[in-house]
């Protein structure tokens, strides 16, 4: 009888720990595709003013269409990523369209009334709040993505990520050449 009370405890233990196991390696993915979406959704915020920006700064400068056509094409770009799960591929889009961006500002340093202008000034302070939040949500994803690999490589957890098919995620990196300031020329 004592034996049986033992096996039932331990097959109890068993259970219990498994269960926490699991939900605790759900929860910590469920909270880095949740911060993932964070940065789509800052993405995407930032892709969505950039033709309000591009319209304002293509009536000063109209002879600058092979900026804007890359402007468009960056935004296409980030817009694709941010319906799939490919974290490169997000961090790649949004360094491209970050690239076209300043080649935009580049031009708009040209025309002093544009600079002057209230659509584009208040344009400019949106993008720049954009900028900072899309900064924080990657540091987000990056934190949640951190606890999530932790728990994915250490033991007991590392058990259990099979059953709870949770796996080790990539940061969010910035791509190749993101650290250098991009060189602009016209």
């Amino acid at each position: 009888m004592l034996i049986a009370i033992i096996v039932i405890v331990v097959v109890v233990a068993l259970v219990g720990f498994v269960i926490t196991g699991f939900n605790k390696l759900r929860t910590a993915d469920i909270g880095a595709q949740e911060a993932l979406g964070g940065i789509d959704v800052q993405l995407t915020r930032r892709a969505d003013l950039i033709p309000n920006l591009v319209e304002t700064v293509k009536g000063y400068a109209a002879h600058e269409k092979g900026v804007f056509e890359e402007v468009t094409r960056a935004r296409a770009g980030v817009q694709a990523a941010a319906a799939g799960d490919d974290v490169p591929a997000k961090a790649a889009a949004d360094a491209a369209l970050q690239q076209a961006l300043v080649k935009v500002n580049a031009v708009a340093e040209a025309y002093p009334d544009l600079k002057a202008n209230t659509n584009f000034l208040e344009l400019q302070q949106q993008l720049a709040e954009t900028e900072n939040q899309i900064s924080f949500a990657r540091q987000y994803y990056n934190d949640a993505v951190a606890s999530l690999n932790k728990l994915t490589q250490t033991i007991p957890w590392m058990f259990l990520t099979g059953i709870a098919n949770v796996h080790k995620r990539e940061f969010y990196d910035a791509p190749d050449g993101q650290q250098v300031a991009p060189q602009v020329q016209f």
